[in-house]
């Protein structure tokens, strides 16, 4: 395709991490000045869900119980039959349901990209894509090759490794009510969760970008340059443990939350890193720009919100490119890159690199 550079092949046996340059003072000043600006636009995102979640419940309750004469509060009727279907074991809430849960949700959404990046459904939504002409055409012996990795590290790697932290949960205490907790004390879990998540993923994911570490752990996780949804969880089994389970597991276990809490920040969470790996920027949802830049340039971005991006200057780069520009959530169907094309007239569109 004219215009078009295709990098590489590479040899991921020899691929490692750009070195990493201490944070400078300006880094530093310039974080501390735009870390406001990461923090208010994470409040607009957690106000907006509460605000439609909490609509949502109430709407959804009131319909079913009007229409189909459900009895009693519809989620509580739901969470008693799971209940009654574990024979209240507090071991498989813990251990076995979060797994089973967040399979259901990973495979349920990510089959939904699959469809899009594999059939005909590709050529409507290429227009958001982050890294144009990449996976096209998306192979589909690496989708299984990919389908078989994460599904091992989802139940050989996922459950024996929540066993812990149900002791853990054991030791510290948790909620083991059968009655729900309320809305409003759920919305407060879900935020420390996710701040929680910051915390544990940024230093996580710095710890196995370091070069003893990068070749053996993080490195196939970058086999994907241009990431697929499906590949969120196509890891090495150490840092699902070290990445995944411990940082979604962190928020729950200094709270002592409700297994149902544990059941939905398990989903929410599932579906945020599905969506960051997606390869879209797609209308009305969260912006993938930062993580998928991470992607492209291996050294950037590390965290899941910002914050601690910008206080450790890890996103220097990003916030001098045009994805930084793109960065937001649009309410408009027009394609990111249209609204905010690339600066450099001369700019070469760089083919990643798909397993």
């Amino acid at each position: 395709m004219e215009g078009t550079f295709i990098r590489p092949r590479m040899d991921l046996s020899e691929m490692t991490p750009e070195k990493e340059e201490a944070p400078t003072k300006e880094i530093l000043e310039e974080g501390e000045g735009t870390v406001w600006s990461s923090l208010k636009k994470t409040l607009v995102i957690i106000t907006t869900t509460s605000v439609v979640l909490l609509a949502m419940r109430n709407t959804v309750t009131y319909h079913l119980q009007h229409f189909w004469g459900a009895s009693g509060n519809f989620w509580q009727h739901q969470w008693d039959k799971i209940l009654d279907l574990c024979g209240h074991d507090q071991f498989v809430l813990i251990v076995y349901g979060p797994v089973i849960v967040s399979y259901l949700v990973y495979w349920g959404v990510g089959s939904l990209f699959i469809l899009v990046d594999l059939t005909s459904l590709h050529k409507f939504t290429k227009k958001y894509k982050m890294q144009p002409h990449t996976n096209e055409p998306l192979a589909l012996r690496e989708v299984l090759k990919t389908f078989v990795v994460v599904s091992f590290n989802q139940i050989f790697v996922g459950i024996p490794s929540l066993v812990p932290g149900y002791w853990i949960m054991q030791a510290r205490g948790y909620d083991r009510s059968p009655q729900l907790p309320t809305f409003h004390w759920v919305l407060f879990e879900l935020v420390t969760c996710i701040i929680a998540i910051e915390f544990g993923f940024y230093y996580a994911h710095r710890l196995i970008h370091h070069r003893s570490l990068y070749k053996h752990i993080h490195k196939i996780h970058h086999e994907w340059q241009s990431p697929i949804a499906i590949s969120a969880l196509y890891v090495h089994p150490a840092e699902y443990i070290l990445a995944t389970v411990v940082p979604i597991m962190l928020g729950p276990i200094i709270l002592g939350s409700h297994p149902a809490t544990v059941f939905l920040w398990c989903a929410l969470a599932t579906m945020n890193t599905l969506n960051a790996h997606c390869g879209y920027h797609l209308p009305f949802f969260p912006s993938p720009e930062a993580h998928d830049f991470h992607h492209l340039k291996f050294n950037q971005c590390y965290g899941v919100l910002g914050i601690l991006d910008h206080l450790h200057g890890t996103n220097k780069t990003f916030r001098a490119s045009t994805n930084y520009a793109r960065h937001h959530t649009f309410l408009t169907l027009t394609p990111p890159r249209k609204m905010f094309p690339d600066v450099d007239p001369d700019a070469k569109t760089i083919k990643g690199k798909s397993c």
